[in-house]
């Protein structure tokens, strides 16, 4: 039985590769690295009974291009680039790795958090040119977090963000964190932050509209998923100082495009989809994805997502 593995941290002789092969399975390494074209993921997937995936684009053609397949595992939480009614019409099952990388992302969060409290990124960019830039950053004790979702990630977050003598507002009924609608938790935040996973409800829930209720202080944060951010909208927030900034770890299109609007616009700063990149969290998603593959093979996956998606409150 064969398996694609695509994940770029994982590889050959690895202890997610010994754990397969040592179950009698045949792995081939095809690393995702920036975009791929349909014709070359089905050709990838040729021969293919399950495949351990990162932000694969499993569209409906793929699916069906690739009539051995019969499960498919992302190593992470977000699944919004596999079509799961198509695969499920097709008889291949999908699972995702709920909270695999929580802990990870909540850290990286509050990185974003101080980064953009103290213009870090900025400064270090001031010295690197041979300035020495000295300017008034903000403390985040006192402030107020707003949480768009309720999952994991939140959960941790709250309690981080507590530690920092932050208060914290949620979408969703979250301990430690008070529970509002989105409007209020825009208009009273000073940072706010998105855990919530991509769906039609969640599509562009930050726009123009939600951008002009947040305060002209506050800053965004983006660690789920770009989709749910309208880009054209938040730069010209940005630009025109409606609000203070955004630091985004993912955006619409990924890598970032040289002519994306994001580029160039003081406060904004872009990352490269790290927030769940440690060590720690890389080893957990590799060897739970791949025993949840062999699970799924078998009939009996763990995280199956073939179900209804959760809403902004319970992601």
């Amino acid at each position: 039985m064969k398996i694609l593995i695509t994940t770029d941290y994982l590889t050959p002789g690895d202890e997610v590769d010994l754990y397969l092969t040592g179950r009698g399975f045949t792995t081939r390494h095809d690393p995702m690295r920036g975009t791929r074209r349909p014709e070359d993921l089905i050709r990838a997937l040729a021969g293919v009974e399950g495949a351990l995936i990162a932000n694969e684009p499993m569209t409906e053609q793929v699916l069906a291009a690739s009539p051995g397949l019969r499960a498919v595992v992302r190593t992470g939480v977000g699944y919004d680039s596999i079509d799961v009614a198509a695969a499920t019409r097709l008889g291949i099952s999908v699972s995702n790795l709920p909270g695999i990388n929580a802990n990870a992302v909540a850290e990286y969060t509050i990185g974003l958090l101080l980064a953009q409290a103290r213009r870090l990124v900025q400064v270090a960019a001031g010295v690197e040119a041979g300035a020495w830039p000295r300017e008034q950053g903000y403390e985040l004790s006192g402030k107020t977090v707003g949480l768009i979702g309720r999952g994991p990630v939140a959960r941790r977050v709250t309690r981080l963000a507590a530690a920092f003598g932050m208060t914290v507002l949620c979408t969703g009924d979250l301990p430690g964190a008070v529970h509002t609608g989105l409007d209020d938790l825009l208009e009273r935040s000073d940072f706010v932050s998105i855990h919530t996973s991509l769906t039609d409800r969640t599509r562009r829930l930050i726009d123009a509209a939600a951008l002009a209720r947040m305060k002209p202080s506050a800053h965004l944060i983006n660690t789920a998923r770009g989709g749910i951010v309208d880009e054209p909208a938040l730069a010209e927030a940005v630009r025109t100082g409606r609000i203070a900034g955004a630091a985004l770890d993912v955006v619409d299109v990924e890598p970032l495009p040289a002519d994306s609007v994001l580029r160039g616009v003081d406060g904004i700063t872009v990352y490269s989809h790290m927030g769940g990149q440690t060590a720690e969290a890389r080893r957990d998603s590799g060897i739970d994805g791949a025993r949840e593959l062999v699970a799924a093979l078998a009939g009996k996956p763990a995280h199956p997502v073939d179900g209804p998606r959760p809403s902004i409150a319970s992601s």
